[in-house]
């Protein structure tokens, strides 16, 4: 699901971007933002978890690459940056791989990054949600994501979901927003 999610995102992506992963996780997005944007570009990084700051920073390190990282909730993005100035904004919903289920993003939360998100995102900037929607809270927090999504003014961002229609367990559904 990254790899696909990734190569979607580098048509979007060019050298000197400002790019943010809203939920940095164990630094996988957090990576390929940097190599897509490359020395000249810049990338934030969100998390609520000390255990995923760690994780990252170690990642960019024994890779020569470097972001700034905020321990803080994605929520937050919106003070650390003018509007209308990054390129992309990628989300991973659900909970850090192999950590705490009960630190998961939340509706409410998520909701309110992604309208700051919305807020921040230049014109032709995309941004990619990927919604997990197992687990204790993800039907919820897909639920309230997609409703909130739907409503947006089409005349002003493209906003598209996949679906895998094959697959059990509640694959993960990555969705896409372009702001026109």
């Amino acid at each position: 699901m990254t790899d696909w999610i990734h190569s979607v995102l580098t048509n979007y992506i060019t050298e000197g971007d400002c790019c943010v992963d809203a939920t940095m996780g164990k630094g996988g997005d957090t990576l390929f933002l940097c190599r897509m944007a490359g020395k000249t570009g810049s990338v934030t990084a969100f998390d609520i978890q000390e255990e995923a700051l760690s994780f990252t920073e170690k990642r960019l390190k024994e890779e020569g690459l470097s972001a700034a990282l905020f321990l803080e909730g994605h929520e937050q993005m919106g003070k650390h940056f003018q509007p209308e100035t990054i390129q992309c904004i990628m989300f991973n919903l659900g909970y850090l791989p192999g950590g705490d289920h009960n630190l998961a993003t939340k509706p409410e939360t998520t909701i309110a990054a992604i309208e700051e998100g919305l807020r921040l995102l230049k014109t032709g900037g995309i941004m990619s949600i990927c919604i997990y929607s197992g687990g204790d809270s993800g039907f919820e927090e897909r639920d309230r994501v997609l409703e909130f999504l739907e409503h947006l003014d089409e005349k002003k961002y493209f906003i598209a979901k996949q679906e895998f229609i094959n697959k059990g367990n509640h694959p993960p559904m990555p969705v896409f927003l372009i702001k026109l």
